[in-house]
């Protein structure tokens, strides 16, 4: 998610954790930590593709927050008069701020390396959108209050309502990913492609019109669902990727990362002798938010290349077509 939410949801939870008298202190701090581990983004990884798949990995892994998050509290504790009057709620205030981060982070597309430093691919649930006001909003009601007035009981319940109706949205962007891939599952069922995978994700800014994405031998299937319009079968649109050079090039180190990345829901081009691979999940066809050129052609194979990201050129009437898509077909 973006880093302002996750700044407001470690000043929430570190608030709703922490003594009411230390409450102002707790939304400061939960604030901070809350930020602290996407500040691996000013980390240089060495090209494109290590920039764009070393991103959330060891900052946001649980086997480096849990054992930094006792560290801290144990320093805070023997340094600090709120950790030593309250170390328990403390402990949690500090452990809640940072490991909330990365959780929250794994219900977008992009996805998260929980488990960083095992090669297991990003938790990539695909439930919400890396910008969502829904789920934002409450929090942020919830932390005000809490800053203004942080004595009073009715700031602290409005802290917990704030998380509470966070909680309950992305409880809800469960259900609605599970009603779009059983809308899925139907149609590709009359397709003769119900064992095909599939992923799932909430266009931009909400949970009412999702993209389906739907992996075939010879290239992928793409559509747009709405929970709100009756539309009957989901109608999917199927597109080529040129999976034969895709799998050409597949010992080339940046082509086999970006495939263990996106657990292969990637898009394969050839721009004259250069391979670009796109990132399936984010964006929609024919933009996408993450196409890297990867590999140049040789005589006969592939050769590696230094990596370059590809901006996708997106434009304000996108936006202005998913919210008109919401409510019609």
């Amino acid at each position: 998610m973006d880093s302002i939410t996750q700044a407001i949801l470690g000043a929430s939870v570190a608030g709703v954790c922490a003594p009411r008298g230390h409450r102002r202190k707790a939304l400061i701090a939960g604030a901070a930590l809350g930020t602290l581990p996407d500040l691996d983004v000013f980390i240089d990884f060495g090209d494109a593709v290590r920039n764009f798949t070393y991103h959330r990995g060891f900052s946001h892994s649980l086997f480096i927050l849990a054992p930094f998050s006792v560290a801290l509290w144990l320093l805070l504790k023997r340094w600090w008069a709120p950790a030593r009057a309250a170390p328990l709620r403390w402990l949690a205030a500090i452990g809640m701020a940072l490991l909330t981060h990365p959780l929250l982070d794994a219900h977008t597309a992009y996805g998260t390396q929980l488990f960083w430093p095992l090669t297991v691919p990003p938790a990539a649930w695909g439930t919400m959108f890396i910008i969502d006001p829904l789920y934002t909003l409450p929090l942020l009601a919830g932390a005000i209050a809490a800053a203004c007035a942080p004595q009073a009981l009715w700031s602290g319940t409005t802290l917990r309502a704030g998380l509470a109706l966070s909680s309950l949205y992305l409880g809800w962007s469960w259900v609605a990913q599970a009603t779009v891939e059983h809308h899925a599952r139907d149609a590709l069922a009359s397709l003769q492609l119900q064992d095909a995978r599939i992923f799932s994700t909430p266009m931009p800014f909400n949970t009412l019109l999702w993209k389906v994405v739907v992996l075939t031998d010879d290239g992928y299937l793409e559509g747009l669902d709405s929970l709100l319009v009756d539309e009957g079968e989901l109608r999917l649109v199927s597109h080529p990727s040129d999976t034969n050079a895709l799998r050409e090039a597949s010992d080339i180190w940046a082509v086999a990362r970006l495939r263990w990345f996106a657990q292969d829901f990637v898009k394969a081009r050839v721009d004259g002798d250069t391979l670009i691979v796109s990132d399936l999940r984010m964006g929609y066809e024919p933009t996408y938010v993450f196409s890297h050129a990867v590999a140049r052609r040789g005589n006969p194979q592939w050769k590696a290349i230094p990596t370059a990201l590809i901006p996708g050129a997106f434009e304000k009437r996108d936006l202005a077509l998913v919210w008109e898509r919401i409510w019609r077909e």
